[in-house]
This record gives structure tokens, C-alpha cells and sequence, in this order.
């Protein structure tokens, strides 16, 4: 309690500087609660003055009225306890209460309090209302009851299902802004995915092409047989796809990362020499070009041109890229394809197996084709004449496919010094195989060589990630990324495209995603539902106010008539007749007629019972009320009289 005490200070002053901030009384909210201060200063001195109170106790209320209402912004459960116990000596308050009620509804979050505060609220209105004026009847205890609750409990409801709708709009506008923020980066990661997919694909076959007829053209180019405008015609030609290669390469460096590719990259070719005569041609040196185009996609059988030597890694490389455009399959099943034309070309190429056999998705097959063919382009290029391994081991949970070349001859080494490369190839295997949950590894070998090998992951026997057990088959596999096959409908998120640009997912984070997403929505349903209970007791009182009125009115007929009514009946008539025509005056309503009938009535006839009924029309003063009254004796009526009574 000391405690208490010594906050006490603190908390009143925190309320009131707030109070005093600039920050809370913008321009429109200033107009608003001086028009509202003016609106019930007005009133409570309406009332007040009606009563017949003195001008000081006047200018008190109003002035009490308009500070109040500017302190329930701030002290809230204050002012409707405050409102509620003066309401009931100073009348004027009594407006005061329903702003202050609907304020601290809307107010007060939280639940206990505010339940505390309306209570503490109903027992001080209804207490001192009883102290004040006791009831006299069960009848007017329930109408107290009820009227109470409609002015202090009502407006509160009121108030607080306003707050709890505006709060629960609040956060249904931000969250559909989160919705939006992360569709938006949804759809952008889903572009960068396929701009790194089309980058792809342009880099393993499009280049591929390309290179094939930049080198083709050169060879045509140093045909003895071309006159001199042919030449000219095919050095256009050789010049225009030497361009397209280098436009290629700036490409795909835009669509993978969103940088320029450098000057002085190629797409994958050089300048190189040419080789010796084909079929009935002879040998001849190739000029190494002002375009950079390296012998590393020769062709086969150009007659009487200067064909690259057999063996060499341009003749490789034809043989592969003519293969690749008619062969059937371009997964693991192709790597035999690659490897029957490198050998074609005089390329010696060995491929090994061991392990048995097991199903790839597609992904992970068309990987496996990729990786060999890098490989293989790697090693023409960059160690023609080395003989190259090819190893398609297949362990218990992995395909590894392993590409392998011996050092570059002595009298390849210039050619392997001058071929240039982009680099982009050994990256997109790396992201390509990462996307499938592998990985792969590049680097020199201890004999001077070069290794390229990747490790793939099987797919489950579903066909898919690892799968569910058979108890639960909607159950979550272990934590850790997974990635989501191309026949797996129900483990695919929408943003993600199937095959290349497979999505991963990473289950670490779904339980709190998943936790942080069921809390935002259990607050939700918890604000839908206290809007729904509000509304729902807020629709039954009004039904028992309005049930309540008519019920009043009914009873306030059976005590009340109108003058019409009053001159109608005689003096003279039979008590029967005069009361079949008046109501009997038996109401249920609490009435203290009789005792103010005492206070200052006409003296009632001896012998005589009278019947004494109030009058619709409003006394000559608003502290009188007139009465009309009926004395019966005999059976008869022996008088009637009008006059005004003060409560």
C-alpha cells in the first residue's frame, strides 16, 4: 500500500504529460473536442438549471463536464468512475457518462481491467442511486438494473467492438502488405531462377552452336579452292558469328548475374592454328585470326581445305556438337554419345562403370550429361591430344560422375596456353547441381591434369525427395534442405518451376514460420471473437431497452389520462360507469403519488374512496405535476377535482 502511495504521483503525471503533448492535439482532434466540450458543458448547465440549482453549482458542472472529457483520452477508467458516482448528485453528468463509458471501452485493452473498471462503475451508479432514492418494489429494482447497465455498460461495448473491428482491420491491411511485399520477392526470386535457367541453356547450347560455325567458317576460309569474293563472303560470315559469340557471352553474364561479361573474354574460342589436309586436302597453317577463334571446333571431311589434324581437340569437339544435335537422350544415358564421338575424332576417351544402375530424376540425369560434356569441352580445349577418363560411379545414396585428363602433350601446349574461356561453365554446373542437392569439385591433379567430378543424389523409390513413413504419409521427412521433384505435386511450393529451377526448401525454418503464422492468426480469431461477443450483448441490450420503453409506456397509461378524459366524466355518475371509463390506476410501475397527494391535496370527502390519476399535460411549472382526482360514495360520484401536486 505505501508502495501505492509513493507511485501514485508518477502515474498521475504520466497521464498529464502526455496530455500536455503536441503530438496528441492535431489541428482536426483540437476543433473536435472543443465543439464536443462546448456540446456538454451546454448540457450539464441545461440540466442542472431545469433543476432549479444556483448559477455557482451551473458554471461548476459545465466547467467539470468539459475537463473530464478532455482527460478520458488519457485517464480513462478515472473519468468513467468519477462520471458515474457524480451522475448520480449532479445531474449534469449524466451525459457525461456515455462518452466517458464509450471511451474507455475503446481505451482500455486490457480485459481484466476494463471488466473491473465497468463493474466498479455499475456498483458506484447503482450503490449511490439506491442510498439516494431507495426502491420501493422488486419491479423498479430490475429497471434500475436495466437502465444502468444500457448507460454505463452499452457505450463501453460499443466502444470496444469499434476498437477491436478498427484493430483487427489494422492488421488485416498489414498483413495483406506482408502478403504483397513477399509475393513480390516470390516473383522475383522465380525470374531470377529462370534468367539463370535460360542463361544456362544458352551457355551449354547455343554457345555450343555457335562455336561450331565460327569454326566451320575459318575452315572454309583457308580453302585454296574459294576464289576471292567467296573468301571474302565466308570471312563475313566467320566475322558475324565471332560477333554473335561475344554478344552471347555479354548475355548470358547479364541474365546470370546482372553484369557486363569482360572485353577480352570469348565465348569459349581462340585463335589457334589449323591443322593438317582432310580427305585429298593438304596441310596448311590456319591464321590465328583477328577474332580469336580457336581451333577447338574443327570439322570433319572439309575437302581440300585445311581440316584440323585427327586427334586434335577441335575434331573432338565437331564430332561432339554434331553428335548432341542427333542424339536421343541427354542424360545418363547420352554420355555414351559423347564419349563414341570424341573417340571418332581421335581422341583417346575411356568411360568406366561401376556400381549397379539406379534411376536418376530428371534433373539430376540431365546434370549428369552436363557435367560430362563440360568436361570433355574443358579437356579439348584446354589440353588437346590428353587422354580422358570418364567414371560414372554409382555408391549407395550418389551417382558420381568423374571427368578426368592427363597433362597437355608437349606439342598441344600452345594451343592450350591461348583458348580462353568465360568461365561460366564450371559456375552453372555448380548452381545446377546445387539446386539437386549435390555439388561439384574442379581442380588440378597431381599429374598436371584436370578433374572435374559431381556428385548427384538419388531420388527416392517414390521418385522424389526422401519420402514420408508409410504410418504418416503427410509427415515431414527429417530438417535439412530438400529440393522438390518434378513429379511431387504436393511438395512443391507454387513459386518454384519444376525442372531446372527446382526450388529448395530449408525445414529448419518451417516450425517457426509455421508457429509465428498460427499466432498472428489465433490473435485475429481471438479480436473476431470478442467483436462478435461485443456485438452480440450489445444487440441484447438494445432489445431490453427497447422491449423495456414499451413496457414502461404500457404501465405509464394505467396511471395517466388526458383532460379530454377528465371533462368527459360527470359528478353524479355510477362509480361503475366512471371507472369502466378511466383506467384504474393499478400499475406497475413505483410511484410516490400518494405521499405527495398528502403533501399538499384538497382534503378527500368523509366516507368517500377517490381514485387519483396523473395528468398527460405537462403543470404549470416543471417542478409540478397535475392530478386529477375521482371521490366515490354510495355507488356514485360525489366529486372530482384538478389540482397540481410538487414532488
Amino acid at each position: 500500500m505505501a508502495e501505492w502511495l509513493r507511485s501514485a504521483p508518477r502515474r498521475l503525471a504520466d497521464p498529464l504529460r502526455a496530455l500536455r503533448d503536441p503530438g496528441m492535439w492535431p489541428p482536426g482532434r483540437i476543433a473536435g473536442e472543443s465543439l464536443l466540450g462546448v456540446v456538454l458543458g451546454l448540457l450539464a448547465a441545461g440540466i442542472e438549471g431545469l433543476g432549479g440549482e444556483g448559477i455557482v453549482r451551473v458554471v461548476a458542472v459545465a466547467l467539470a463536464a468539459v475537463v473530464l472529457s478532455l482527460l478520458r483520452r488519457v485517464l480513462p477508467a478515472t473519468v468513467l468512475l468519477v462520471s458515474a458516482a457524480g451522475s448520480t448528485v449532479l445531474f449534469g453528468l449524466f451525459p457525461l457518462i456515455l462518452l466517458a463509458a464509450w471511451s474507455a471501452g475503446r481505451r482500455i485493452s486490457h480485459v481484466g481491467k476494463a471488466l473491473g473498471t465497468f463493474t466498479l462503475a455499475y456498483v458506484l451508479d447503482f450503490g449511490l442511486s439506491f442510498l439516494r432514492m431507495p426502491l420501493s418494489s422488486p419491479l423498479s429494482l430490475v429497471l434500475t438494473t436495466l437502465t444502468l447497465l444500457v448507460v454505463d455498460i452499452v457505450p463501453g461495448l460499443a466502444g470496444r467492438y469499434w476498437s477491436q473491428r478498427r484493430t483487427l482491420l489494422d492488421t488485416l491491411r498489414q498483413y495483406n502488405a506482408h502478403l504483397l511485399r513477399e509475393r513480390a520477392m516470390i516473383a522475383g526470386q522465380a525470374r531470377l531462377r529462370e534468367r539463370q535457367r535460360i542463361a544456362q541453356d544458352m551457355h551449354d547450347s547455343l554457345g555450343h552452336q555457335l562455336a561450331l560455325i565460327s569454326v566451320h567458317t575459318g575452315a572454309l576460309e583457308v580453302d585454296r579452292e574459294l576464289t576471292g569474293r567467296q573468301r571474302e563472303a565466308v570471312g563475313v560470315l566467320r566475322e558475324a558469328s565471332v560477333a554473335a559469340m561475344h554478344e552471347l557471352r555479354e548475355v548470358v553474364g547479364l541474365l546470370r548475374d546482372g553484369t557486363q561479361a569482360p572485353d577480352h573474354e570469348v565465348y569459349g574460342v581462340h585463335g589457334g592454328h589449323g591443322g593438317h589436309g582432310g580427305h585429298g586436302g593438304h596441310g596448311g597453317h590456319g591464321d590465328h585470326g583477328n577474332h580469336g577463334v580457336h581451333g577447338a571446333h574443327g570439322v570433319h571431311g572439309v575437302h581440300g581445305s585445311a581440316a584440323p589434324r585427327p586427334g586434335s581437340g577441335s575434331q573432338a569437339l565437331a564430332a561432339m556438337g554434331a553428335e548432341e544435335a542427333t542424339a536421343p537422350s541427354r542424360g545418363v544415358a547420352g554420355i555414351e554419345s559423347l564419349v563414341t564421338a570424341s573417340r571418332n575424332a581421335g581422341t583417346d576417351v575411356q568411360l568406366r562403370r561401376s556400381g549397379e544402375p539406379r534411376p536418376l530424376p530428371p534433373t539430376a540425369d540431365h546434370a549428369a550429361y552436363r557435367i560430362a560434356q563440360e568436361g570433355l569441352t574443358n579437356a579439348h580445349k584446354h589440353s588437346p591430344g590428353a587422354s580422358i577418363t570418364i567414371a560414372l560411379r554409382y555408391e549407395p545414396d550418389s551417382l558420381v560422375v568423374e571427368v578426368a585428363n592427363g597433362p597437355v602433350p608437349a606439342t598441344a601446349a600452345d594451343d592450350a596456353r591461348k583458348a580462353v574461356s568465360g568461365g561460366q561453365g564450371l559456375t552453372g554446373l555448380g548452381e545446377r547441381t546445387r539446386l539437386i542437392g549435390g555439388m561439384v569439385h574442379a581442380g588440378p591433379t597431381a599429374d598436371g591434369g584436370f578433374r572435374l567430378a559431381g556428385v548427384l543424389p538419388y531420388s527416392s523409390p517414390e521418385g522424389g525427395a526422401p519420402s514420408p513413413s508409410p504410418e504418416d504419409p503427410w509427415a515431414a521427412p527429417a530438417e535439412g534442405p530438400f529440393v522438390a521433384p518434378t513429379d511431387d505435386v504436393r511438395r512443391q511450393i507454387p513459386a518454384g518451376s519444376p525442372g531446372q529451377s527446382d526450388p529448395v526448401i530449408y525445414r529448419d525454418g518451417l516450425p517457426k514460420e509455421l508457429a509465428r503464422a498460427m499466432s498472428k492468426n489465433n490473435r485475429s480469431s481471438g479480436i473476431a471473437i470478442g467483436c462478435g461477443v461485443a456485438a452480440a450483448l450489445a444487440l441484447l441490450l438494445v432489445a431490453a431497452l427497447v422491449g423495456m420503453g414499451i413496457f414502461l409506456a404500457g404501465e405509464a397509461n394505467k396511471t395517466m389520462i388526458e383532460p379530454k378524459q377528465y371533462d368527459e366524466v360527470k359528478v353524479g355518475q355510477s362509480e361503475a360507469e366512471v371507472r369502466k371509463q378511466l383506467p384504474d390506476g393499478d400499475s406497475a410501475l413505483p410511484s410516490d403519488l400518494a405521499t405527495d397527494l398528502g403533501k399538499g391535496a384538497p382534503p378527500v370527502p368523509e366516507g368517500a374512496t377517490c381514485l387519483s390519476l396523473e395528468s398527460t399535460e405537462m403543470g404549470s411549472s416543471w417542478d409540478n405535476s397535475p392530478v386529477f382526482r375521482f371521490c366515490f360514495k354510495d355507488g356514485k360520484l360525489i366529486e372530482k377535482k384538478s389540482f397540481e401536486v410538487k414532488p
